[in-house]
């Protein structure tokens, strides 16, 4: 079935558009061919020529200045009608273009030759044509030159498609292991750092520290007597107070701070550019802010509090293990005096010599998340 005028002109516009040539700057493989016909041919003037909606748009050009015309008076708009050459020995004396403002006027086309730019699946982009300012005609040989000219431009057109694509493909490639490689470090539960995106974060942090002589931070947060929210209200809604520790511990982070989940209820924060009295204070805030809130999830509201031990770089040997060995003591020091406090690492060896904690639950101990 013959497809209607206005539908193969969209198709043949759609197929010019998915070469994404249109504008673009010079390139050496089109002009090497426009020099290659002036020069065959004997004529003053070639063009690798696109036929857009409105104009024609010039991808090569030699001996013309303009870059494009209108499309209403472009000779290859006549020529993209037909798979064959068309020739116009003297354009003054051819009725369809005596009139025509670039034979009348400049360039003062009397003969032209264009030879269709034909895609694999036959949509025809524009022409390779030749110009000269005096009548002539096309031989045999010479049409044959034209037409094998403009097969190498469509040549060059699918290279450059190709490479065009190659470079989406590779671009959408490193996107992807850019995405996995953040897939690899983030916590699916909550979003923020695992444990491996946290400590090569910190790491990084410690080194600018200690390259540049700048305070740094770490703190510790551990949720209260998280085993029995699990227990009593089952693991959906251990989930949801992780989600929320997260989402009120962000309300007091700087955007500098990093937030990392090192597994279970624990959490850590690296915070850049921050002594320890500092990073004390910041401490007291995230836990006042757990503490003065509560979360309704499920017809319930539950209030949530977090013990928080600190350390930082200057009070000890410096590696990122260190620092956090140092706030896990502090932690620890948080959870024996009562949970739901802050404590800093004094640079006490008592301090770092105490058992390792118990994050369960002790006989008698008052669950710190209270349910109303």
């Amino acid at each position: 079935m013959t497809l209607p005028a206005p539908r193969l002109e969209q198709e043949r516009q759609a197929a010019l558009e998915r070469y994404k040539v249109l504008d673009t700057p010079p390139e050496e493989a089109f002009d090497r061919i426009t020099r290659v016909a002036t020069a065959a041919l004997g004529v003053p003037i070639a063009l690798v020529s696109l036929v857009d909606r409105d104009r024609q748009w010039f991808k090569s050009r030699q001996g013309l200045d303009a870059g494009e015309t209108s499309r209403d008076v472009a000779f290859c708009d006549i020529a993209i009608g037909s798979d064959d050459v068309l020739v116009v020995p003297d354009a003054a004396a051819d009725p369809r273009f005596a009139g025509n403002p670039l034979v009348v006027g400049d360039p003062k086309i009397r003969f032209y030759a264009g030879a269709p730019l034909c895609t694999a699946d036959g949509h025809r982009l524009g022409t390779l044509c030749v110009i000269d300012r005096k009548p002539r005609t096309l031989g045999g040989p010479d049409r044959q030159v034209l037409v094998d000219l403009a097969a190498m431009v469509m040549t060059e057109l699918e290279i450059r498609l190709v490479g065009l694509q190659a470079v989406t493909d590779l671009c959408a490639a490193e996107g992807a292991v850019q995405e996995l490689r953040r897939l690899a470090q983030t916590d699916p539960l909550t979003g923020v750092l695992n444990r491996r995106g946290f400590l090569a974060t910190a790491e990084r942090e410690l080194v600018r520290a200690q390259r540049y002589a700048r305070p740094l931070s770490v703190l510790l947060l551990d949720v209260d007597h998280f085993k029995r929210v699990n227990d009593a209200f089952g693991h959906a809604m251990g989930d949801a107070v992780l989600r929320y520790v997260v989402a009120q511990t962000r309300q007091g982070l700087r955007a500098t701070d990093v937030l990392g989940r090192l597994g279970g209820e624990e959490f850590a924060i690296v915070a850049p550019e921050t002594p320890l009295d500092s990073a004390l204070m910041l401490g007291q805030r995230l836990r006042d802010g757990l503490a003065s809130a509560s979360m309704a999830t499920q017809g319930t509201c539950v209030r949530v509090t977090a013990s928080i031990g600190v350390a930082d770089r200057a009070t000890g040997p410096a590696t990122i293990d260190d620092v956090l060995r140092r706030a896990d003591a502090a932690l620890y020091a948080a959870k024996r005096g009562g949970r739901n406090r802050v404590e800093r690492y004094d640079g006490s060896p008592m301090m770092l010599g105490m058992d390792a904690p118990d994050h369960g639950l002790a006989a008698g101990d008052e669950v710190a998340a209270r349910l109303d």
